[in-house]
């Protein structure tokens, strides 16, 4: 009878502990999952995919009842939410989209049992259709689109060439005995020197050489680290184990400025809107168009401001780092 009790105690502990192990394992499952992340992005709704167009400034908004977030699409539609959840129940997340311009649009997620889906949302939005009127507006067309920019790039214009003799004065066959500097063989005594030379302001060294040539060249040995990559400043050190040894140091000089030239391109038009990229040295951005037949010249400012137009522009995340920039017609205009 008593070793029954003893038992039955042991067990009722062995349980407790399982049942602590459970529950502290749920709680750090609980905590690792407090957040829910809701990323994709907001586009045009249209058959034809060309014109599914990104819909930047779009509201999305995220709430499970108890918490909610909010965020808004950038320049290219995406858009990236985080929920932060204080407990994850079984509620459903309600994800809205909203734009003046388009109609409203909704989702549920299903969180429950602590799945949550690892996907990308597209979501494609209906333009709202403008009124009617009854008195007929006249549009104006907006023709004959291009874009003009400056592209900058750095030239080098060869001015000349360089051409300097130097000397390593040293006695062949001194055993290398208390010397600081010896061959690389540590058997005899060597003797080293360096030139340094400065192209000026704007200029620069390039292909530059250097060879030994008078003297025991065999014994000798020539430093390039210094001048290989060529550039405003090059030195370059010999060194020298034998007898004295003369060497010579060549190179071409080139005068290094920056070339403008004025680009030309023009955008791909879709609907009412017009697609151009353009690379990261750009600089003076501006359109040229033809307003009812009117050439006319409209230079980007800052705030991407045209009276035609409204415009938005995005860089992308590749090494190139091109710039993307999408107009679309203000009513009144029509291409």
């Amino acid at each position: 009878m008593a070793k029954r009790i003893v038992w039955t105690v042991i067990a009722l502990g062995a349980a407790v502990v399982v049942g602590m192990f459970l529950r502290s394992h749920h709680m750090r499952v609980l905590s690792m999952r407090r957040s829910v992340t809701i990323e994709g992005a907001v586009i045009e709704r249209n058959p034809d995919p060309n014109k599914q167009l990104p819909i930047a400034d779009a509201v999305i908004t995220a709430t499970d009842a108890v918490t909610s977030a909010t965020t808004h699409s950038g320049a290219d539609g995406h858009f990236r939410l985080v929920l932060e959840r204080g407990v994850l129940s079984g509620q459903p997340v309600q994800v809205t989209f909203r734009h003046p311009e388009y109609e409203p649009f909704g989702f549920a997620i299903e969180t429950g049992r602590l799945i949550t889906p690892d996907k990308l949302y597209i979501v494609p939005l209906v333009l709202i259709p403008q009124q009617a009127t009854t008195a007929k507006v006249k549009e104006t067309t907006v023709s004959d689109v291009r874009v003009r920019y400056t592209l900058n790039s750095r030239v080098e214009t060869n001015i000349g060439s360089m051409v300097k003799m130097f000397q390593v004065v040293n006695q062949g066959n001194v055993p290398c005995v208390r010397h600081e500097l010896c061959s690389p063989d540590k058997k005899w005594k060597a003797a080293k020197n360096s030139v340094t030379l400065d192209a000026g302001a704007d200029n620069l060294y390039s292909n530059v050489r250097a060879s030994c040539i008078a003297g025991p060249c065999p014994f000798t040995h020539i430093n390039t680290s210094g001048f290989v990559q060529g550039g405003r400043t090059i030195t370059v050190s010999a060194t020298n184990w034998s007898d004295t040894a003369t060497f010579l140091l060549e190179a071409e000089v080139n005068r290094s400025s920056i070339s403008s030239k004025v680009r030309e391109l023009y955008p791909v038009i879709f609907g009412r809107t017009l697609n151009f990229t353009l690379p990261p040295t750009q600089e003076g951005v501006s359109l040229e168009a033809e307003l009812d037949g009117t050439p006319m010249v409209f230079p980007f400012s800052s705030d991407l401001y045209l009276s035609w137009a409204t415009c938005n522009v995005r860089t992308e995340d590749a090494k190139e780092k091109t710039t993307v920039y999408r107009c679309e017609l203000k009513p009144g205009y029509a291409f």
